[in-house]
């Protein structure tokens, strides 16, 4: 099975999010199967720099309004061939990937992420100038929304499949975008890509790709709902029938608590004892009280109102009081990143607050917290649920999406089945969030069952094979339907 995988972030290349990590992960994992997937990524200064080597594959020019485009062939550390769409005047610019320095949205991101959905088409159609032809082509969130539409006026183009990631992340631009972008007026109509007057990406890959697929099984019911839907539930249950969830994995090589690098001592579910040392040396990096016996909360995540860090702030106080100790990575919206480096002034030794991204200290989070913290309002899939199981670290989440599809509450069905791996509550609410976080103590404190919770996580398989082999599925019938 030939695959075009087509996302505009690669983990370890270039990574904003979770979408980076299962770009990197899962064409690997159908690699493993069989299957001959190569991966399309814009030429952003990271990835160019990171590639060992390069050749040129082919050039691009005069599609509508978009500046001319060189396409590269490599490959991922990890030997994935790896596709790069090289237009400087689009990727090669200092900031983010979305956004520039002062955090707004890059100006002609229309333009740049138009580009990597119109090659993606061509690649994937009759007229693709690569002697390798994708019999799929897989797109990832908005920045890819539009290849599936290039696709469906394209007679003789590969079937395409469309994932959400995060349903919250649309792709609205002016509708004069649709001229700039070459697409074809026909395109711009409820019934395909256009949105309430505007250009949606998202709402056209939605639309016209062959088959839909999110990232776990509760968060592709949750998205045909008012709740979650985004305006696009209606859209959604009418696709009811080529909507699949499918929850994602995890890099368990990476993920590895008896390999991790950032550790400073390695361990596994058959001897945990290096767990603590990991927890020492947590509590003496981060400038907290060393403590081997009080329960540690760690938490890594985009500080958003979605992700709850809200509720975490708001409970804080009552948390230490336990007495517990609390850690803090990520970054996102200011008023949320001040009020958590407020708390750990406010309680230095007690709480530790870092804002921005440290990948070896997510690991050392992971290892050497006792409780992992993710109250996420919604969460499509979520992935530090899992790595936390995975290191003997049961987390605390909310009864949503992928949360509630990984983590088995620990009660005393749960505990007597041995299938407890970790603590959920329903309701977003500081109430329920306390209760929650106080049963979870009360089992710290129960060393015999906390041993069994963590021994429930870290033998759960988070691995990709799983999941890798229903995208396949989907893959084939999408060409037996052909």
């Amino acid at each position: 099975m030939r695959v075009l995988f087509v996302t505009s972030e690669v983990a370890p290349l270039i990574k904003t999010g979770g979408l980076a990590d299962v770009s990197g992960a899962l064409p690997a994992a159908l690699r493993r199967l069989g299957d001959d997937v190569r991966v399309l990524v814009p030429g952003y200064p990271q990835v160019l720099k990171a590639l060992e080597s390069f050749k040129i594959a082919s050039f691009f020019s005069g599609i509508a309004e978009l500046p001319a485009a060189r396409l590269f062939s490599s490959t991922l550390p990890d030997g994935t061939p790896l596709l790069v769409l090289d237009c400087p005047a689009l990727f090669q610019r200092e900031g983010g990937i979305y956004q520039d320095k002062t955090g707004s949205d890059w100006i002609d991101n229309a333009l740049r992420f138009g580009l990597l959905s119109k090659v993606a088409a061509i690649l994937g159609g009759p007229q693709s100038p690569l002697d390798w032809k994708p019999e799929v082509v897989h797109c990832n969130d908005w920045q890819s929304g539009l290849t599936p539409a290039y696709l469906h006026f394209l007679p003789g183009s590969a079937p395409s499949v469309m994932t959400i990631h995060n349903l919250a992340f649309q792709g609205v631009f002016p509708p004069h975008t649709v001229a700039q972008l070459d697409l074809p007026e026909e395109s711009f109509h409820p019934h395909g890509a256009e949105y309430y007057g505007n250009l949606s990406f998202l709402k056209a890959g939605l639309y016209y790709a062959n088959h839909v697929t999110t990232v776990s099984p509760t968060y592709a019911e949750e998205i045909q709902t008012d709740a979650l839907g985004f305006g696009f539930q209606g859209l959604l249950k009418n696709r009811n029938k080529s909507l699949t969830g499918i929850l994602n994995g995890i890099d368990d090589t990476e993920w590895n608590p008896a390999t991790d690098s950032a550790l400073v001592q390695n361990y596994d579910v058959k001897n945990l004892a290096g767990k603590m040392a990991n927890k020492l040396e947590l509590q003496k990096r981060m400038g907290l009280k060393v403590d081997p016996d009080v329960p540690l909360f760690g938490l890594v995540s985009r500080f958003t109102f979605q992700k709850g860090l809200d509720v975490v702030l708001e409970i804080a106080p009552q948390l230490i009081s336990f007495p517990a100790q609390l850690v803090l990575l990520g970054s996102g919206d200011a008023t949320l990143q001040n009020s958590a480096l407020a708390l750990a002034r406010k309680f230095p030794g007690q709480v530790a607050t870092v804002v921005g991204f440290d990948e070896a200290l997510s690991h050392l989070i992971e290892a050497g917290a006792d409780i992992f913290l993710m109250p996420s309002r919604f969460e499509p899939c979520g992935l530090n649920q899992m790595y936390s199981q995975h290191y003997g670290t049961p987390p605390i989440v909310h009864a949503t999406g992928g949360l509630v599809d990984s983590v088995v509450d620990s009660n005393k069905n749960s505990l007597a089945n041995g299938q407890a791996s970790g603590f959920v509550f329903k309701k977003i609410t500081t109430h329920d969030f306390l209760i929650c976080i106080q049963r979870a103590i009360a089992i710290y404190n129960d060393k015999k069952t906390w041993a069994t919770v963590q021994a429930n996580g870290m033998n759960k398989d988070f691995g990709w094979q799983n999941s890798a082999a229903q995208y396949h599925e989907i893959y084939e019938s999408l060409l037996a339907a052909r």
